[in-house]
């Protein structure tokens, strides 16, 4: 274990505003955790700053381990060496530490250090240790987001990284190489990240967190397997989840695609989305809708396309995404859709919310409402690719400023390998529709709701399953009265002429009924015996 001691003290300014300051009669400690391989080679790092503005570094590392049980270390050490007689703040990148600690292991406890599925709790020697300590202390617990620019974390992963060079004597010089080069890309330019993580004194240091910081019941990247989370999360118990010891701690700042992941683990569609497992807690809590803060409740809506291919199949569909540009890294966070054969609603409604693996404005969250602490657990649009493809297949899509959507989904299919995604579909866009029927007025979405009379949902947020129902509704009203010539189109046929005819060269082709004019004949007839005048005219 390293021990380097700074004799510089941190001045006492507000940690609201500067992360790594010191705090009167406490004692801030920043703890994180890495592996290699995870299994594999690991370290744990821990950064104290001691109330009277000194600091201390701690690092070390074990050959072969885990990244949760260097995560545990580091709390463990940030403990140990931190005063009794001070209260003790500890921020942590993992959910499973924090909520471990907080959370699960009185209930660990109670039935002899098991899950609620009788299982023996992982690691538990260290949570052994960590209860121990904390039953000797008052300690603050706080989850902070990893690799996003937040000082206190970003010097705890350093340390945690050279925990494990310390600990990886035994490597390969092309491990040790490959390692380097993963460090180098995870802590680019770290000075100039801190500096620019407080560039204002004035304001609060939370509001420069792009992810927001200890948010209640938040979820840390770690957290991929939605299955699990129902299934553990729910029971307040921690997530036996293998892909935690299987993901290094070095990759968690990249994608991972399902070709990345061991066999048994793959995340298929169908895994993510089961709402029909018997195991599940029936009396769980409900998705309450609220996207602005971590949510784990939510279930994903993808449909197997049991409609596949039927004619007249149409798919009324909205997107929700971090900006406007997908050439400039904007990406899709949500995507609703409402089904309609022959222009009738069939019941078949995909919804699902997708982690963007990147920042949003607060200009973009006030508008959709979707936070980013929100979609941290959620599904990365490579896993839900296919099922999205499948259900889309061979339909005709709908939506308002069609283009918009199309970009994006084109870019996010592009990026997973299925680049013919707009040759496999047809595409109406109800916002040229709109402007066709009503030139020189304003077509937003609102503002047809409002002219036509329909989709009086609450919208305050633009989400995508509630547009998406809205404009079938206007999508609906504003088609229902239209014949399907389409008698405005201005497209010319090949003589000439208009390729749909005007009702008034119609009217010839109108046959007359004897059976209505005799009837009409009657019915003159009978008025007349009662009224003298129209009988002088028949």
């Amino acid at each position: 274990m390293s021990d380097n001691r700074s004799s510089t003290p941190h001045s006492h300014k507000d940690h609201a505003i500067d992360p790594l300051a010191a705090k009167t009669n406490t004692t801030v400690a920043y703890t994180d955790g890495a592996c290699k391989g995870n299994p594999g080679a690991g370290g744990w790092g821990a950064h104290l700053i001691f109330s009277d503005g000194h600091t201390q570094d701690l690092y070390g590392g074990t050959k072969e381990t885990t990244n949760n049980r260097m995560e545990l270390m580091g709390a463990i050490q940030a403990l140990t060496h931190s005063p009794h007689e001070h209260n003790l703040e500890i921020w942590t990148d993992s959910s499973y530490v924090k909520k471990g600690i907080t959370e699960w292991i009185e209930g660990w406890k109670k039935r002899g250090w098991k899950t609620a599925s009788k299982k023996p709790v992982a690691n538990q020697d260290l949570w052994q240790q960590l209860d121990a300590l904390c039953q000797q202390r008052d300690v603050d617990w706080h989850w902070v987001k990893g690799h996003a620019g937040h000082a206190g974390n970003e010097k705890a992963d350093e340390l945690a990284n050279l925990g494990v060079t310390s600990s990886s004597e035994g490597l390969s010089t092309r491990d040790a190489q490959e390692m380097a080069k993963k460090k180098e890309q995870i802590m680019p330019n770290k000075s100039q990240s801190i500096s620019n993580q407080s560039a204002s004194s004035n304001d609060d240091w939370l509001k420069y967190d792009p992810l927001g910081l200890d948010i209640d019941d938040e979820l840390d990247e770690e957290v991929l397997d939605e299955e699990v989370l129902d299934e553990e999360v729910l029971n307040d118990e921690p997530f036996d989840n293998p892909l935690l010891d299987e993901q290094s701690h070095d990759n968690a700042s990249k994608p991972m695609s399902t070709t990345d992941m061991p066999e048994a683990q793959t995340m298929t569609t169908d895994t993510i989305m089961n709402n029909d497992n018997p195991d599940t807690p029936t009396d769980e809590p409900k998705f309450d809708g609220d996207t602005s803060r971590a949510n784990p409740y939510f279930k994903p809506l993808l449909p197997k396309p049991i409609n596949r291919h039927q004619s007249d199949r149409q798919l009324i569909m909205d997107t929700e995404t971090t900006g406007l540009d997908p050439q400039k890294g904007d990406r899709v966070i949500e995507v609703g859709i409402v089904e309609m054969i022959g222009r009738k609603f069939t019941g078949e409604k995909l919804h699902v919310y997708i982690n963007p693996q990147r920042g949003m404005d607060e200009e973009v969250i006030r508008i959709h409402g979707i936070s980013e602490a929100f979609l941290t657990d959620k599904p990365t649009f490579d896993q839900v690719a296919q099922s999205l493809y499948d259900f889309m297949d061979g339909a005709e899509i709908i939506a308002h400023n069609a283009t918009f959507d199309m970009n994006f989904l084109n870019m996010e299919f592009g990026k997973v390998g299925m680049n013919d995604f707009a040759q496999r579909v047809k595409v109406t866009d109800s916002l040229v529709m709109a402007k066709q029927q009503y030139p020189g007025q304003k077509n937003t979405l609102d503002a047809l709701v409002r002219r036509l009379d329909v989709g009086k949902q609450d919208r305050s947020f633009h989400g995508a399953l509630l547009d998406s129902e809205i404009l079938a509704e206007v999508y609906l009203a504003m088609t229902g009265g239209q014949v399907t010539l389409a008698i405005e189109e201005d497209s010319l046929a090949d003589g000439g002429q208009t390729a749909h005819a005007h009702f008034a060269n119609l009217a010839s082709l109108l046959l007359a009924s004897p059976t209505d004019e005799t009837a009409n004949q009657s019915w003159y007839s009978e008025l007349a015996e009662e009224y003298s005048e129209l009988k002088a005219n028949i």
